[in-house]
């Protein structure tokens, strides 16, 4: 937590001398609606550091997150506030196991948590957020199992904001994310989430494997490889019951990626399911993109030389 941001104040009364300029003093007088959604964004802000006031300020500035410009910097920068948002994750851990977390509970972490996908999703505030740790707080959230409603929509909204640190390429934000063994959590939604979460771990578990430090390192072992591959074969599966043609460009992606690493190209050459191979999927796939995808990676693993096979590969571990 040593990294969390340094007090600025945004009154007085928050201590550590004068105040700064309120942002709305900048904007001129030619612009009274913007001052004022600025001057409500900054005491919204201030209201999270006030328990009795905290859940409306939550509220509102989950609402309204996206037409408060800067919003990201304010809440970084405001004395307390980045604690009041972490405070409110963790007062629901208890509730985890055994499942126990209320609708209304989850709803009022939600909303912190979409304040933090701001923070995350900003770029002078993206590293800042990722220096600090502050994924970690949401890592037992990606682990529940639950299927009800609170815990999916937790999930959901916590995978939102892993989403929005992938979003860009950053090789320092994947090997964060790899070094804290996102893969796992991301593997486990992939498998019992919803269909949206399912696609939003697929989508992460894709902008990593896009990165070369992802790919090296899924590809590097037998067993992280298997993880991945047999996770997104049973996707595929269950795809042939329940088309997503969304969901399915993003898994035809990752297995294009891993098409792309010798040793994994040779063992998809005998693992890659089926119904990607016979067409069972053509008249679900309209885009363009994801069709070429798709031709692509039979190429690559159908022209695959099958000295990438011999002892050594991946091959070993999947079986044919």
């Amino acid at each position: 937590m040593s990294n969390l941001p340094q007090p600025h104040c945004l009154a007085p009364a928050f201590g550590g001398g004068a105040a700064p300029p309120p942002l709305s003093s900048a904007a001129g007088g030619g612009q009274p609606v913007r001052d004022r959604k600025i001057a409500s964004a900054e005491q919204l802000v201030l209201d999270l550091c006030e328990p009795d006031l905290r859940e409306n300020a939550l509220g509102e500035l989950s609402k309204k997150r996206e037409i408060f410009q800067d919003l990201a910097p304010l809440l970084w920068n405001a004395y307390g506030t980045i604690a009041a948002l972490l405070q409110e994750i963790v007062s629901i851990y208890p509730f985890l196991s055994p499942p126990t977390l209320s609708p209304g509970a989850s709803n009022r972490v939600c909303n912190a948590l979409a304040l933090l996908q701001c923070v995350a999703s900003h770029p002078d505030t993206r590293i800042l957020f990722l220096n600090a740790h502050i994924p970690l707080y949401l890592y037992p959230f990606l682990n529940t199992t639950s299927k009800t409603k609170p815990f999916e929509y937790l999930r959901l909204t916590s995978l939102g904001v892993i989403g929005a640190l992938v979003k860009v390429d950053d090789t320092e934000v994947i090997s964060f994310l790899l070094q804290t063994e996102i893969i796992p959590l991301c593997l486990r939604t992939m498998e019992m989430g919803s269909e949206l979460s399912k696609t939003v771990a697929t989508f992460i578990v894709q902008k990593i494997l896009l990165d070369d430090v992802g790919l090296r390192y899924i590809c590097a072992t037998a067993e992280r490889f298997y993880a991945v591959g047999q996770v997104l074969g049973s996707m595929v599966t269950s795809l042939a019951e329940q088309p997503s043609t969304r969901l399915l460009k993003h898994i035809i992606r990752c297995y294009l990626r891993l098409s792309e690493h010798p040793r994994a190209c040779g063992s998809l050459n005998n693992c890659l399911p089926n119904m990607l191979k016979d067409g069972s999927f053509n008249n679900y796939i309209d885009d363009p993109t994801t069709r070429h995808w798709l031709q692509q990676l039979l190429h690559n693993v159908g022209g695959v030389n099958r000295v990438a096979n011999l002892p050594g590969g991946l091959d070993h571990i999947i079986g044919s």
